[in-house]
């Protein structure tokens, strides 16, 4: 990726900045009637939105949607190397690429290229692979391009969204030295506003078990909270 696009999409997100709040930012659904839904909070109510969409549109309709599984405001995570998680509306064999970036914008962190990326499906980029370590408290924009036309990136179908390093809240680490399982974090997770590490632990026990709808209908709760409802929809689908 060039530095020019870097510097568009910076510039893209500050753009988005500016936006108005969006539907995700009102208050979270109550859970479920047996209790157990998990429910987002915010780390910031009514902070500005930084999550930019990804739907075709105009000559590109042929292209699919790309989404990516954050919050429209910046996302929190403990995890140095956190799992990130994205959506393709059906499978391409066009070029899709990942980029990473922290606030400078200079250089990118990961940048690599998917050939015939599935789909629908929920993808991964796993930055412990990637061998990046997040600092705390910094601002980082993460992307999802689809690019038909390398040399014209007008028509790029692209998504991005991000994230930010914080410590990890005193009562996760409490329930974690005690053992607690991977859906009970994932909860508190989301509770506590600590968002990427709520998905990534969902989506690691669906990978795990993916005909659980239990599983199922938690990821589709947090998502539907933040407004992704497509992604919530394709996961309820998928556990019938």
């Amino acid at each position: 990726m060039t530095r020019n696009l870097i510097l568009s999409i910076l510039a893209l997100a500050g753009m988005v900045f500016l936006a108005p709040v969006a539907e995700a930012q009102t208050a979270p659904p109550a859970a479920g009637a047996a209790g157990k839904a998990p429910v987002y909070t915010p780390p910031q109510r009514g902070a500005p939105q930084r999550r930019v969409g990804g739907s075709s549109r105009g000559a590109a309709d042929a292209l699919p949607s790309v989404m990516l599984l954050a919050p429209d405001h910046v996302g929190l995570t403990v995890s140095a190397t956190p799992a990130l998680y994205w959506y393709l509306s059906k499978p391409t064999s066009v070029r899709v690429e990942v980029t990473l970036i922290d606030d400078k914008g200079e250089t990118p962190l990961v940048e690599y290229a998917i050939t015939n990326a599935n789909g629908p499906a929920v993808h991964r980029v796993d930055l412990t692979a990637r061998k990046v370590l997040l600092k705390p408290d910094t601002e980082y924009q993460w992307s999802i391009a689809v690019v038909p036309n390398p040399n014209e990136r007008s028509g790029d179908v692209m998504a991005g969204g991000a994230l930010k390093l914080v410590a990890v809240p005193a009562n996760i680490a409490a329930r974690q030295t005690a053992g607690a399982s991977k859906d009970e974090l994932a909860g508190l997770y989301a509770a506590a506003g600590i968002w990427y590490d709520a998905i990534a632990l969902y989506s690691e026990l669906i990978e795990q078990r993916p005909g659980d709808k239990a599983l199922r209908e938690s990821r589709a709760a947090l998502l539907e909270q933040v407004g992704l409802k497509d992604v919530a929809a394709f996961d309820r689908k998928a556990a019938q």
